[in-house]
């Protein structure tokens, strides 16, 4: 005597670097649809530099370093992040508020690190304006 059984399960197949394929349970994620303007990358480090900034003065992360193993990143990466906290508040709210454009026009966390380092937010100001005519971004 066979008793047929028949098993229903949804799964799809992930592309995953130089052509492997993963196989996902569940139905295939919509794709995102090409009219969302992507959030550039400054922005989303920067609300990250302020989430950071929250989780070590409230005290559930020690210091950097605790932050920098939970994210599987180095010290220097963490600390280059965090730099983004001792902007002028105005240019941290442009940043955060920054559209989405072309890869080509991006910033990069690279151009802002000299404008960190620098501690008069008059003198950050004046820079964060002439990066911003440098990228075609004038406000």
């Amino acid at each position: 005597m066979t008793i047929g059984v028949t098993i229903e399960k949804d799964f799809h197949f992930r592309r995953q670097a130089r052509g492997r394929q993963n196989l996902r349970p569940g139905l295939e994620p919509a794709q995102a649809t090409q009219d969302m303007p992507r959030v550039p990358r400054l922005a989303r480090l920067m609300a990250l530099a302020l989430r950071f900034d929250d989780l070590l003065l409230t005290g559930q992360f020690r210091d950097q370093a605790d932050l920098a193993r939970l994210g599987q990143v180095s010290r220097a990466r963490i600390s280059q992040i965090l730099g983004l906290i001792h902007l002028a508040p105005d240019i941290q709210e442009e940043i955060l508020f920054l559209e989405g454009s072309g890869r080509k026009l991006d910033l990069l966390l690279a151009d802002l690190r000299p404008i960190c380092a620098v501690a008069d937010w008059n003198a950050q100001r004046r820079r964060w304006r002439a990066l911003m005519r440098a990228h075609g971004k004038q406000r």
